[in-house]
């Protein structure tokens, strides 16, 4: 079983993806902790061939669920994946979630991917999840729709989740999907 997890910053990925991975026993692929390096230095920009690299390498085995949303590795991770359950929140759901997320990490100085950690100061910048989630959650969701009409995205089965109460229905259903795909 090959499993995605999208959704805009602060949608719940990680959470996601850590539920089905504990329920059906798969490794669990974070793709911003395979991009997230010391001192917020994002591989994908500085070596993209070495986060593509290891994209390839997180995702090559039989069976994974992966979380993350990164443009320039979705040829690798939705080609391999079956499945791709879609955190399709409402913006107002969104935002709250990212900004509940970064107040308790900065509250509590998690070390989060490569070492690094969250503080007030930086919510101030361009690229902190609060920010980058308001900016760009119309155009990630316009971009999704698109990308999942293209027929390179037929082979995928869409679990597209737009409440958050909805979010516990996800491992039933794939869990029932698996025994429909056994029967078979």
């Amino acid at each position: 079983m090959r499993i995605v997890v999208i959704g805009t910053s602060g949608s719940g990925k990680s959470t996601m993806a850590a539920s089905i991975g504990a329920h059906f026993g798969l490794p669990v692929v974070e793709l911003d902790e395979i991009n997230w390096q010391p001192n917020w230095t994002a591989l994908c920009q500085t070596d993209l061939p070495e986060f593509l690299r290891r994209v390839d390498a997180a995702t090559s085995g039989e069976s994974w669920v992966a979380a993350g949303n990164y443009t320039m590795a979705r040829h690798i991770v939705w080609a391999r994946a079956q499945h791709l359950v879609w955190l399709d929140y409402p913006k107002a759901v969104v935002i709250r979630r990212v900004i509940q997320r970064s107040f308790r990490r900065a509250i509590r100085h998690e070390v989060i991917w490569g070492n690094n950690r969250e503080t007030f100061r930086e919510w101030l910048e361009p690229g902190h999840p609060i920010r980058w989630a308001w900016k760009t959650w119309h155009t990630t969701r316009a971009l999704t729709i698109n990308r999942l009409a293209e027929p390179s995205s037929a082979h995928l089965v869409v679990t597209q989740v737009k409440q958050p109460e909805d979010a516990k229905k996800v491992v039933p259903r794939l869990a029932a999907l698996m025994q429909i795909a056994v029967a078979s």
